[in-house]
């Protein structure tokens, strides 16, 4: 437990006195003091971004200007993904990694003006990031970190009704493109919002907003009056674990277990590793290289070179009653095949199939989901057994929790989804058994009344659609 000293040297963000007007609970987080949760509770902040839309305060994180003329050599080496790519308006995921391919962080590198990147970086992390660049930056002559997490805070708004919600208070400029990534800058009351279209939820249409902190206050109440619902790290935790998002220290990195997670081990973080001839040798190179070749040959179902990749991230959802916790270990057939990442339980709309078109309704209900770094060999539909407490509880191994099937909603993919497929997938198989037994049956009947009888019934001389084809 926190002395009142120690409390008191937590950094707050400057929405830290409107958090508690509005009733937040507060917990310390990476040495911050954030609203854990409001009043109405994490499952009504879930849904609400997933039908609405959710406001999230995100200051903690750090958050740098990287400029000069040597700037892009130095993204090229120390971050994994291709800064060249960048164009003005568009900003991309990346990673800080060590030279065995383990991310020492994971990023968003934004580029809203043509002569400086803005390079946001977890809170966990922030400390490690700034020296770790600085310490590099020596080697590449005009290169300029300018630490602006004070000066300048950072929003996030996800869910169906953010775009109209944010195009409800602009006063000038336009939202992104409807693309992800993209960027774009607005005014609201002549005040400059950097905006992106970004987000940690898996949401289809969110925006993160950059603007003055002695101005974000102002921005937070605009939207709040809006429509938009306060939410805070609970839910922000069990919405990207709905997408699937890895998290530091549980899906990245170093886990609870002390285990090192080769990058290429998260299915998202894939995406931040660019091998384009523009990046020369960046930091981790050889080791990610050795990573991907085992990746394609493992997702070929080729095991040679498993050894460098032996278990990758995987979304499960529990058949039985339970919430798996980060630690479990997970088995399959009795053999134990990883441990559990991340686990929760967490609420989802209900939709309804309206002439083939998905809706969402009033109904929701709650189901139990985990990522688990396990055995590469374990492919999707798996049923595996999870050591919750001592207790053995069965869960299936899925593609994703989520789908942008019924935009602007997310749609919850269920376990049930997923074995019904598979279910159909046999029931074909056996019709198409069933088909060749009858197409068998059809020719030899036919090759016996040809053969072998005389008719006396007209009819029966004529073939069959299917004796046609024999």
């Amino acid at each position: 437990m926190q002395s009142e000293k120690e409390y008191k040297k937590l950094n707050k963000t400057p929405l830290y006195s409107r958090h508690l007007e509005m009733g937040a609970k507060t917990i310390e987080f990476a040495g911050w003091l954030m609203p854990l949760n409001y009043s109405h509770g994490i499952m009504h902040e879930h849904l609400a971004t997933r039908k609405s839309a959710g406001l999230f305060d995100i200051s903690h994180m750090g958050r740098f200007k990287i400029s000069g003329k040597d700037s892009l050599s130095f993204l090229q080496h120390v971050l994994t993904n291709n800064a060249a790519s960048l164009e003005v308006g568009e900003s991309h995921y990346t990673i800080i990694s060590d030279n065995e391919g383990t991310a020492i962080d994971d990023l968003y590198l934004y580029r809203f003006y043509s002569d400086s990147y803005i390079l946001v970086a977890n809170a966990s992390n922030y400390k490690k990031d700034k020296n770790y660049m600085l310490d590099t930056a020596g080697r590449f002559g005009h290169v300029s970190i300018e630490d602006i997490t004070e000066s300048l805070s950072m929003l996030s708004i996800q869910g169906p009704k953010s775009r109209e919600i944010l195009l409800s208070i602009i006063s000038s400029g336009s939202l992104p493109e409807p693309l992800k990534n993209k960027l774009g800058i607005i005014y609201i009351d002549s005040s400059e919002v950097l905006v992106a279209r970004t987000g940690y939820t898996g949401e289809p249409l969110g925006f993160e907003l950059f603007i003055e902190s002695k101005k974000v206050e102002t921005l937070w109440n605009k939207l709040i009056s809006k429509g938009a619902s306060p939410v805070g790290l609970a839910a922000r935790d069990t919405l990207r674990l709905e997408a699937s998002l890895p998290l530091y220290g549980h899906e990245l990195g170093i886990n609870n277990n002390n285990i090192k997670i080769p990058v290429f081990s998260s299915p998202q973080s894939r995406l931040a590793v660019s091998f384009s001839e523009l990046k020369n040798n960046f930091i981790g190179k050889d080791a990610l290289m050795v990573q991907f070749n085992a990746l394609k040959k493992i997702l070929n179902r080729d095991y040679s070179q498993i050894n460098s990749l032996p278990r990758i991230i995987m979304p499960l959802e529990l058949l039985e009653k339970g919430i798996a916790r980060a630690g479990d270990k997970v088995y399959f057939n009795g053999n134990l095949v990883g441990s559990v990442t991340s686990g929760t339980i967490v609420p989802y709309w209900i939709f309804a199939d309206i002439d083939s078109i998905k809706e969402i309704t009033e109904m929701n209900t709650t189901r139990s989901i985990a990522l688990a770094l396990i055995d590469s060999r374990m492919w999707e539909q798996d049923i595996v057994e999870i050591d919750i407490r001592g207790r053995k509880t069965k869960a299936v191994v899925m593609p994703y929790f989520l789908r942008s099937e019924a935009p602007p909603y997310a749609y919850p993919i269920t376990s049930a989804d997923i074995l019904k497929t598979e279910a159909q997938k046999s029931h074909c198989k056996d019709s198409f058994k069933q088909m060749e037994v009858l197409i068998e049956k059809s020719h030899e009947n036919s090759t016996w009344r040809q053969k072998e009888c005389i008719n006396l019934i007209p009819s029966e001389m004529t073939p069959s659609r299917i004796v046609k084809l024999l």
